[in-house]
């Protein structure tokens, strides 16, 4: 309002003036200027600017204090300041060669499985599957060791944990979809392979990105974990499952929605600690039909989550 007021004061002023013909330079003034001298004159800042009216030098006046105090005018804001910006160490504590060295071995670990997913990319697309899926249980051997590795040697850090879910999606995000389905060539229509393996990929980055702003819960899982779900899929590929490729597709959707649910699922520690016999049936199943074996132990962890679930709301 007060600029659009000057402003229309200015046009009366300039035709004013070219009828009467007294028109001054001073009127034409831009109106940021006029209202920052008005500003100076308002505060008495003149004087304290002007080093002939007696002020002490010794208060140190200048005109970056002065113009510290000057109200800002509402046209012309502020300049933020930039704040200068600080190199944080990737490896928090103290930083000794052993300490570097074994925080080097951690993120190699992590690398590795990154590079064993690129390479699982390449064979699939050469048409050997069967590889593309070994070198995927391999990423998962890798991505246990690094975080297992971290913890015994004490280099744990934000960084790790920031490679760690990068890696994680390159190997079990898109490189486990790539595999499966270079799996389902030929035995479904190509846009449903595709369809399922966009899930696939598009619920591990939503399961990662909320893995890392969640907070964590030493029993559960909330959702199947990413390197679980590829885990389960690299298997399927590499031992051959005898179903038909619709039921192999809607397999692997049910598994993406699996991983962005919220149904808790029991952590490894948490299944180390069942009894030996319940260890024993699954040994017992694979030496007579390890397929057969593999299917029921993937529909039973699938089927957990729900159920306790579902105990937990009755127990609440």
């Amino acid at each position: 309002m007060r600029r659009s007021s000057t402003f229309a004061r200015q046009v009366l002023l300039v035709r004013v003036g070219r009828r009467d013909g007294d028109l001054h330079p001073t009127d034409l003034t831009p109106t940021e200027h006029r209202y920052a001298d008005r500003q100076r004159r308002r505060y008495g800042l003149d004087r304290l600017s002007r080093p002939t009216l007696g002020v002490d030098p010794t208060l140190g006046l200048d005109r970056a204090d002065i113009a510290a105090v000057v109200p800002v005018s509402p046209a012309m804001p502020p300049m933020a300041q930039v704040d200068e910006a600080r190199s944080i160490p990737l490896l928090p504590g103290e930083r000794t060669m052993a300490r570097r060295m074994k925080f080097g071995l951690v993120n190699a670990c992590t690398l590795a499985s990154l590079m064993l997913g690129m390479l699982a990319i390449f064979l699939a697309m050469q048409g050997e599957v069967r590889m593309a899926a070994l070198c995927l249980i391999a990423c998962v051997g890798f991505d246990g060791l690094d975080g297992a590795l971290a913890r015994r040697l004490g280099v744990a850090s934000p960084f790790g944990a920031q490679m760690d879910s990068l890696a994680d999606m390159c190997s079990f995000g898109l490189a486990a979809p790539v595999v499966v389905y270079a799996s389902l060539a030929g035995s479904v229509s190509t846009a449903a392979a595709a369809v399922a393996c966009a899930l696939v990929a598009a619920c591990a980055a939503i399961r990662l990105a909320r893995f890392n702003v969640s907070p964590k819960d030493g029993r559960f899982f909330c959702g199947v974990p990413t390197t679980m779900a590829a885990a389960v899929l690299a298997v399927t590929v590499a031992i051959g499952l005898p179903v038909p490729g619709a039921v192999l597709v809607a397999g692997v959707a049910l598994l993406a929605f699996a991983m962005v649910s919220s149904f808790p699922y029991a952590k490894l520690a948490r299944l180390v600690k069942l009894p030996p016999w319940l260890w024993l049936a699954p040994v017992i199943g694979a030496l007579v039909d390890i397929r057969l074996t593999f299917a029921l132990i993937v529909v039973g962890y699938l089927v957990s989550g729900p159920v306790l679930w579902l105990r937990q709301r009755r127990t609440a």
